[in-house]
């Protein structure tokens, strides 16, 4: 080995020595080198933990302090120390990355974003304007409580009363025929409709599908659908669950005056958009404690959204109903033109003439043949 070369090498490896030092200098330190209380992401380096915070903040559309900054003031000794939301978001961070190693092969397929996107409750619910391309409105999932500045529940609700005629010329309604359209999705034409309503909670639907009468029942305890076979291979059930109680809420809605016994557990009220359309909603409940949540213009008070639920073994269908074209009858104010859409369809009903206190016989409320 000649001096040259061996010279070449010592220098060769003072240089590699110099550059590791270099190298570990530059290192970044690891998050739990930096941070204090790290449990779930120890070995991450410091950046990359920073850039998670940030997008764990991204994805549920908070700040930092959502999860940080508690009772116990400011500091970062605060944002060490752990609440339940910190405990929720290390579990949370535990299963997402259990799914991927157990289910996806190690690959990052679901994220914060997947469930959260935007919201700081992952929604349950599916959201049936944006299925039907009409204006959504940007509030919570679930109202949990009213609105620093808004009106409450109650307040929302005397407004409404008061807007579609008062509470005297509600009680002096106690039945009422319609007769209109309704367009099914999909269909080209609209078909005749008929609708017979009593005090307190009896109504019925008649519609004409082409293929046959399709028939929505509430008779006060029961309901039925009845349905042409063409159209399904169960013509004729019973309603269950939420289904029926939503039958028992539309049959109550028929007779607005009761509006306020029509569900437990009011919250709100919290302002939101529909469009162009500002409204306050307020969320109460349907036996089995599933909610339903009403929208009511912030000018005139008029209720012009509900969104209740159904459950599956797999989660809660939605089922939305807009209301619009408040005409007057016997001095109470009607929506004449609904909206219904749910998972397998939208349907637009139209009145064209809706004739108040009319004797409606009691077999219309009967459970339909079958």
């Amino acid at each position: 080995m000649t001096r040259g070369f061996l010279t070449a090498v010592i220098l060769g490896l003072s240089v590699i020595g110099i550059a590791g030092q270099q190298a570990a200098a530059d290192r970044v330190p690891l998050a739990e080198q930096v941070f204090k209380n790290i449990q779930v992401m120890q070995g991450v380096p410091a950046d990359q933990f920073m850039g998670t915070m940030g997008y764990m903040s991204n994805s549920l559309s908070v700040n930092c302090t959502y999860c940080h900054l508690g009772e116990g003031g400011g500091g970062w000794a605060e944002y060490a120390r752990d609440n339940d939301k910190k405990i929720t978001a290390r579990r949370m961070i535990s299963m997402m990355n259990e799914i991927n190693k157990t289910y996806f092969g190690g690959r990052r397929v679901v994220t914060c974003v997947s469930c959260h996107n935007g919201a700081n409750r992952p929604r349950v619910t599916s959201n049936m304007s944006v299925y039907y391309g009409i204006p959504d409105t940007d509030e919570p999932d679930q109202i949990l409580k009213q609105a620093p500045g808004s009106p409450s529940a109650e307040q929302v609700l005397d407004k409404y009363i008061a807007a579609i005629g008062g509470a005297q010329r509600l009680a002096a309604l106690t039945s009422w025929a319609a007769r209109g359209t309704h367009l099914a999705y999909g269909d080209a034409e609209k078909r005749p409709l008929q609708i017979f309503a009593r005090a307190p909670v009896q109504r019925v639907q008649i519609e004409d599908t082409g293929s046959g009468t399709a028939t929505i029942v509430y008779d006060g305890k029961a309901g039925w659908s009845a349905v042409p076979d063409a159209i399904t291979p169960l013509p004729l059930r019973p309603l269950t669950g939420a289904e029926l109680e939503g039958a028992r809420l539309d049959a109550a809605l028929a007779f607005p005056g009761q509006i306020k016994t029509a569900l437990t557990g009011w919250r709100g009220a919290i302002p939101a958009t529909m469009g162009d359309l500002d409204v306050y909603v307020i969320q109460g409940a349907m036996a089995g404690n599933v909610p339903v949540k009403l929208y009511f213009d912030f000018e005139t008070g008029l209720l012009v959204r509900q969104i209740r639920h159904t459950e599956t073994p797999i989660g809660r269908n939605t089922w939305q109903i807009d209301y619009s074209d408040y005409k007057e009858v016997a001095g109470v104010k009607m929506p004449f033109k609904w909206t219904f859409m749910w998972q397998s369809g939208k349907d637009e009903v139209e009145l064209t003439d809706v004739q108040p206190n009319v004797p409606v016989d009691a077999a219309r409320f009967a459970r339909p043949p079958q």
